[in-house]
């Protein structure tokens, strides 16, 4: 299947700016968003595309004396799919302890855990630096025997980690979109835990059927905020919630969240302009 690249150029850009083009378009059929300033890209199947459509919705930005975006369209061919995943995808190594890489990379240092992971489509990973952040901390945790969820599970990574750590089996893995749950269920099989992790499909509604001692959520900033009640909610008392995919400057706004439904933060890290933040139900 061939797909079209929409590319919104934005001027001046934030998260912000992008998760609110996100929120106005996300009607239409587009399977997959990736944000790297300045851009925010959305795929969508090229026989579904329809600049009149795209157009139409984004009519209401113009001219707000706020913010500029600016729209092209790149043809991506079926065929290059794997090209492209290999070319954007470098392996994550945290120290000795774990990687994080594909089938095709070759000549790793050997790690206690070796996860493997191919995605369903090449259209992002996640952020390199926020995945490594949750994995350092993961690794400095004592997981096993803990009741897990990975929410925003993605391509599983984190989900699989915790199953290799020894976390109470079924370790569960939701996701909004139908193709990371996909990927999440192939990439657990490829690591030998699909025994140990159930993936799901829906939002954070679905943490009110259990209770966690853990629960790992590398979002953007904006779905942190909104669902961090209800993170909450699915922690067992004095339970962890390891939160990444956010900007150093946004700790202040997450902190903020977090005290008003009964979180302490235990800790923040940083890297690059990244952050994570370990936070526990009192």
């Amino acid at each position: 299947m061939n797909y079209i690249e929409v590319c919104f150029e934005i001027e001046p850009f934030s998260e912000d700016i992008a998760e609110l083009i996100i929120a106005q378009i996300e009607d239409l059929p587009f399977e997959s968003f990736v944000v790297e300033s300045p851009f925010l890209k959305a795929y969508i199947p090229q026989e579904r595309h329809s600049p009149s459509d795209v157009k139409t919705i984004l009519f209401g930005f113009a001219n707000n004396g706020e913010f500029n975006v600016k729209v092209t369209n790149n043809f991506i061919q079926g065929q290059n799919w794997n090209a492209l995943w290999e070319s954007n995808f470098s392996p994550i190594v945290v120290g000795e302890r774990c990687t994080v890489k594909a089938t095709f990379h070759k000549g790793l240092p050997k790690c206690k855990y070796s996860i493997t992971i191919d995605p369903k489509m090449a259209f992002g990973t996640g952020h390199h630096q926020t995945t490594y952040l949750m994995i350092e901390t993961m690794l400095d945790m004592k997981i096993k025997g803990k009741r897990t969820l990975d929410m925003g599970c993605g391509t599983g990574i984190l989900a699989i980690l915790a199953a290799k750590m020894g976390a109470i089996s079924p370790v569960h893995a939701i996701d909004i979109d139908p193709v990371a749950v996909a990927s999440s269920i192939e990439n657990s099989k490829k690591n030998r835990v699909a025994d140990k992790i159930i993936s799901l499909t829906g939002d954070a509604s679905l943490i009110q059927a259990s209770k966690y001692d853990l629960i790992l959520a590398n979002i953007n900033r904006n779905i942190i905020v909104s669902d961090i009640e209800t993170y909450a909610r699915g922690l067992l008392s004095a339970g962890k919630l390891l939160l990444s995919g956010f900007y150093r400057e946004d700790v202040t706004i997450i902190e903020r969240a977090s005290q008003e439904v009964g979180l302490k933060i235990v800790f923040v890290r940083e890297m690059e302009r990244w952050s994570a933040i370990l936070l526990e139900k009192s």
